[in-house]
């Protein structure tokens, strides 16, 4: 990672957590609230030399803490790529509930 990055908004994840998970760097992670199933990871070195590694979630209305690991050494993807790769498949099914849900209140209204 850059010197200068101090976190990454997820692109995409992965099925396998020996696969890279993609991401966009981030210099400043208070700039812009997250978009809705958006996920930020920021980290920052601990005393001990590892990171602390914190995955805030973006919702509708806010943004919510969705993990934080703290005091990880080495190569962290296999420990946070689990929690990640399910929000965002329950994030997904989510939204597909949510339009279906909105579908059908708007048929039955009709």
């Amino acid at each position: 990672m850059p010197r200068s990055v101090r976190g990454a908004l997820l692109r995409s994840i992965p099925p396998l957590p020996t696969q890279p998970i993609h991401t966009v760097w981030m210099t400043d992670t208070a700039a812009a609230p997250l978009r809705p199933g958006s996920i930020l990871l920021s980290w920052e070195s601990d005393l001990q030399g590892g990171m602390n590694v914190t995955a805030r979630l973006g919702l509708a209305a806010t943004e919510v803490l969705l993990a934080n690991w703290p005091g990880l050494l080495g190569d962290w993807t296999p420990v946070v790529h689990p929690t990640l790769l399910e929000v965002t498949g329950l994030h997904a099914a989510l939204s597909v509930a949510t339009d279906a849900l909105h579908l059908a209140n708007h048929l039955a209204a009709n």
